[in-house]
This record gives C-alpha cells, structure tokens and sequence, in this order.
C-alpha cells in the first residue's frame, strides 16, 4: 500500500545535503541514492543505495553508534603525482573514497574498534572486455582493509553482472540485487565513467 504522508526526512550530516535522498514507498523508508564518485553517512535509519559495474562500494558502520556510510568509488587510487588537497571529486578513487568514509564515520561518534565492513561490485558487466579495472578495485578495496586492520564481514564482488546494493547502517542490512539483464544506460556509464544510475531491472536477491 503506497504512503501518502511518509514521516519527516531525518536530518543530514554536515556536508552530505547534495546527495539525492526521497522517499522509497517500496520498503517504506528514507533513501540517499549515490552516484560513482560519491559516498554519504548517516546517524538514522535510512538506506543508501547505489548501482555497481566494475566499480566497488564498501558499506561501514560502528556497530554500537549506528552511524555508518557507503561510498562507491570507480578507480583504485590517484596516481603518485596528483595533488594531495582533498576535493569530492577525488573520492571516484579508492584511497580517498576508503579515507573519506572511515574518517568521516568517527568524527561522527564512531570508534574504530567497532567497524563492520561490507564490500561489494567489481563486475566484469561488458561483454568482450576484459575486467581489469574490476579486479584491481576488488584488490585495492581487500588490500587497504587488510593494512588498515578492519576485517571483511561480508563480501560479493566479481562475476559477470552488475550489483545494485541497499543499505541500511543502523541494522546493518546489505540487500544485493543481481541484475541480469542491464539496461544500455548502465553499459554506457560503464564504458564512459558517467554518473547515470540505472534503473531497477529483474534479478536476485542475497542479504548480507
């Protein structure tokens, strides 16, 4: 049954009011949909959502707080003679986009100690390509965890399809859509790094 009055939207942290959230009547609850390059943190209960090729996201959280965050980066990292200045278009690479999401989780009440880590993406969506740039985020995103000291709880990466990932870091839900038929706007974000999200299509679910 659809819900003519949802409740008040909760209130954003500081520097995430760009993201794009709404109301989800599907699953009753706020959203904030990502796009590559992206992330957002949250202390309430709502969903992040975001739509995966080759690219990753890692979902984050303290356990004990609730507060917690996905971001979805499109590289593994910046290349050695880029500048060092933070800036939101840095987190399309992994090593800010990783950066970004923890140190913004504890400057919002979060401790290390507590961290549950989530990664998923890495697909080789085109057909005839070789999934290169997958695989080297799957590598960076398992890497970076493994020299910062926070284990992986739950994982789905690679394959030959993409991912579109729900996410509620006061629970701690991951819900995965496999999506088996992706649409040409997907196959084009693919080849060209764009910032259209797909549109849902027919596919599994697996909760994490």
């Amino acid at each position: 049954m659809r819900q003519t009055n949802p409740p008040n939207q909760p209130p954003v942290l500081q520097g995430m009011q760009h993201i794009n959230r709404y109301w989800d009547d599907q699953h009753h609850i706020w959203s904030a949909k990502i796009a590559p390059g992206e992330l957002y943190i949250t202390q309430h209960a709502e969903i992040i959502v975001t739509v995966l090729g080759s690219c990753v996201a890692a979902c984050i959280r303290d356990k004990i707080t609730h507060v917690g965050g996905m971001n979805h980066f499109m590289l593994p990292q910046e290349t050695t003679h880029a500048s060092s200045q933070f800036s939101l278009a840095k987190t399309r690479y992994g090593n800010w986009a990783m950066e970004k999401l923890i140190n913004e989780i504890l400057k919002n009440g979060g401790s290390r100690k507590n961290l549950e880590v989530k990664i998923f993406g890495g697909g080789a969506v085109l057909e005839g390509m070789s999934n290169d740039i997958g695989d080297k985020n799957i590598s960076f995103a398992f890497d970076y965890l493994s020299n910062e000291k926070l284990l992986i709880a739950a994982s789905s990466v690679g394959g030959p399809y993409p991912r579109k990932v729900y996410f509620n870091p006061h629970s701690g839900r991951c819900r995965i859509k496999v999506i088996r038929s992706s649409s040409q706007v997907l196959k084009d974000r693919e080849k060209a790094y764009s910032k259209t999200v797909a549109s849902d299509t027919d596919g599994s679910v697996e909760l994490f």
